[in-house]
C-alpha cells in the first residue's frame, strides 16, 4: 500500500521544512561555504559516520589539505593516517583518486553539474546531488537514509528501502518536493529533519511540524516505516596476529587488496577457523615466515580484542614473540614484513584495531 499526498500538499511539505530548518538546524562548517571542495569533503566523511564522529576528521582534512591540489598531492599512507578510525577505507582511498582526477582531468575545478559530477570515482547518485544543490544551486534532490525515512512516514511509501528497485520510487518523489528556488536548503533541511526530528527509534512526532499529514502518524505505523530487510548475519573470522619483535624494532607489512583494511598496516597475521592457536602452530607460523624464536624470553600474556564490521566480525589474539635475531632480507621480501620503531609505526596508517593494541602495549 502506497499513500501519495495532493500537488498542494506537497508544496506545503517542502513550505514546513523550509520554516523548520533555520530554527532547528545544527550550526556545522560545511554549511556555511559553496565551495564544491569542502562540501564533497564533508560528504564523504559523512557517508556511514555520524556528524559527532566525522566532525573531528572534516576539520582535520579541511586544515591538512586546505585545496583539493592539496590532497591530491598528498601521499596515500598519509591521507589513510588522517583518515584512521572511521572505517570503510575504499571512501578515503577513492577520495584521493578523486583529489587526483580533479586536479588532472578537470584543472582543478569540480564539475559544475550533477551530470557531470557522477563522471568523478566515487561519487554517487547522492553525493553528485549534494554537491550539485549546495554548490551550484541545481534543483536535484539528495536521497540518504535520513530522506528515505521522512518521505516513506509522510507519505506512506511501504517499499522496502534496501532493495535497489525502491530507489527510483524515492527519488521521483523527492524530486517532485524540492522547490527551484531553494533547492540546497530543502535539500540541507530535509536531511537535517530526518537525522534530528524524525529519528529512526524515537521521532518526536509530539512536536513534529508535519504531523498533521504524516501517514505514519496518522495511521500508528511510525515504527513500521521504513520498510527495510534485515541484512545477512555478520561471519565471524579469527585472527592471530604473531607481534614479531627484535630490541626496539617490530615488524609490520601492509595489507594487500581484495580484502577488509587494504592499504592500512598490521602484524604478520594467521588466519585460523579457531580461536585458539596451538604452540606448535604458532611456532611453526613464526618459522614460516623466516623468523626464529629467542629462548631467553619469557612468554608474555596473549592479548584477545574483537572488532565489528559492517559484515563480519573479527576476533583477534595477538602473540607476543621476541625473535632470536632480525628477520633476514629473504624474509622480509617473501612476507612484504618491514621493521619499524615506535615513532615510526605512529605514523603508519592502521585499522583501529591494531592501534588499540599499541595503544594498549604502550610501545
Amino acid at each position: 500500500m502506497t499513500f501519495s499526498l495532493t500537488a498542494p500538499n506537497q508544496s506545503w511539505f517542502a513550505g514546513a521544512l523550509l520554516n523548520w530548518y533555520p530554527r532547528h538546524r545544527r550550526d556545522l562548517p560545511w554549511r556555511h561555504t559553496r565551495d564544491p571542495y569542502a562540501i564533497w569533503l564533508s560528504e564523504v566523511i559523512l557517508q556511514q559516520t555520524r556528524v559527532k564522529q566525522g566532525l573531528p576528521y572534516y576539520l582535520d582534512f579541511i586544515t591538512s589539505y586546505p585545496t583539493v591540489h592539496d590532497l591530491a598531492a598528498a601521499p596515500q599512507d598519509e591521507v589513510l593516517r588522517h583518515w584512521q578510525g572511521l572505517g570503510y577505507y575504499s571512501r578515503a582511498r577513492n577520495m584521493h583518486h578523486t583529489a587526483q582526477q580533479v586536479v588532472q582531468e578537470y584543472g582543478g575545478q569540480f564539475p559544475g553539474s550533477y551530470g557531470e559530477l557522477l563522471k568523478l570515482r566515487g561519487v554517487g547518485q547522492y553525493t553528485a546531488a549534494a554537491i550539485a544543490s549546495f554548490a551550484y544551486d541545481e534543483q536535484v534532490a539528495v536521497l540518504d537514509g535520513n530522506v528515505y525515512r521522512v518521505l516513506a512516514r509522510v507519505f506512506g511509501l511501504t517499499q522496502d528501502i534496501a532493495a535497489p528497485a525502491s530507489r527510483k520510487v524515492f527519488q521521483q518523489l523527492a524530486d517532485t518536493l524540492i522547490p527551484a528556488d531553494h533547492p540546497a536548503e530543502f535539500n540541507q533541511a530535509i536531511m537535517e529533519f530526518g537525522a534530528i526530528q524524525c529519528t529512526p527509534l524515537k521521532p518526536d512526532c509530539l512536536f513534529c511540524p508535519l504531523q498533521s499529514q504524516c501517514y505514519a502518524f496518522q495511521h500508528g505505523m511510525v515504527q513500521e516505516l521504513p520498510v527495510k530487510s534485515k541484512a545477512k548475519a555478520a561471519r565471524t573470522r579469527y585472527f592471530h596476529y604473531l607481534v614479531l619483535r627484535h630490541g626496539n624494532t617490530l615488524y609490520l607489512r601492509k595489507r594487500g587488496p581484495k580484502d577488509i583494511w587494504e592499504g592500512l598496516y598490521d602484524f604478520a597475521l594467521h588466519e585460523d577457523d579457531t580461536a585458539e592457536l596451538p604452540a606448535p602452530t604458532l611456532v611453526e607460523a613464526v618459522e614460516k615466515l623466516g623468523g626464529r624464536l629467542a629462548a631467553n624470553h619469557a612468554e608474555e600474556p596473549v592479548r584477545s580484542l574483537r572488532h565489528v564490521l559492517s559484515h563480519q566480525k573479527v576476533e583477534a589474539k595477538f602473540h607476543p614473540l621476541w625473535l632470536a635475531e632480525p628477520l633476514p632480507s629473504a624474509a622480509l621480501l617473501a612476507t612484504g614484513l618491514l621493521p619499524y620503531q615506535a615513532a615510526e609505526i605512529e605514523e603508519l596508517p592502521k585499522p583501529m584495531l591494531i592501534a588499540n593494541y599499541i595503544s594498549n602495549i604502550g610501545i
